[in-house]
């Protein structure tokens, strides 16, 4: 039997399930990693932490989650070169915790975005095997979500290819360069606005989700 895929959930997480949904479609077993407990990083093959609104948003988006116990355990699975994934306010707590370059701060224009957007792979990594340049739509459902990161950390995120997907046709938030989504330097930790596990299916309105979600099969 494959080990299982940990789903990080905290106070306030809302798309955990949708994420459980997503792992077992893929004919894999998921298991629940509670905020407040710690856990054996090669007890499990992956790792993903889902959408929502952990603590409440108080103080910063993932700011709080990101001092949670199960937090150290995450940086260790990351040092270890496991994936890790964040989805979201996944993305904001992984930037919060440091194990992503960054920023996520409140959108241009002051308001929650929910739509649909078309993306645009930069680079290849641990969650993504498609030809750099090809294009999926994912939804977006977010209120904090514009990538912020100071130039100079910029220009060494595009020398050590780290920009994982951009915004194609339109920018729903006002991201620097039109970023979506980023990785680490050793690329197996990875983080992206949008929601793959929400495009699972045509009947969601798109299955392009599964070039994403599907990497967890290689893990």
């Amino acid at each position: 039997m494959s080990k299982p895929v940990g789903i990080v959930r905290f106070l306030g997480t809302n798309c955990d399930r949708d994420v459980w949904e997503a792992v077992e479609n893929l004919d894999l077993t998921p298991q629940w990693l509670w905020h407040a407990d710690t856990f054996t990083p090669d007890d499990y093959s992956a790792f993903v932490v889902p959408g929502g609104f952990s603590y409440g948003d108080y103080l910063r988006c993932g700011a709080l989650a990101a001092k949670s116990p199960v937090m150290q355990s995450l940086k260790e699975a990351a040092e270890k070169g496991l994936p890790v994934l964040g989805i979201c306010n996944g993305f904001q707590v992984l930037c919060e915790a440091q194990l992503l370059p960054g920023a996520l701060v409140r959108n241009e224009g002051r308001k929650f975005v929910d739509k649909w957007v078309e993306l645009k792979l930069e680079n290849s990594n641990a969650w993504s095997n498609l030809e750099r340049g090809a294009k999926i739509r994912l939804p977006v459902a977010h209120g904090e979500g514009r990538f912020y990161v100071e130039p100079a950390e910029l220009t060494r995120m595009k020398e050590r290819g780290q920009i994982w997907w951009t915004y194609a046709s339109e920018n729903p938030n006002g991201s620097v360069e039109n970023i979506a989504g980023v990785s680490n330097i050793q690329k197996n930790v990875c983080a992206l606005m949008p929601h793959p596990e929400r495009a699972m299916h045509e009947w969601m309105g798109g299955d392009d989700g599964r070039a994403i979600m599907g990497a967890l099969l290689r893990a």
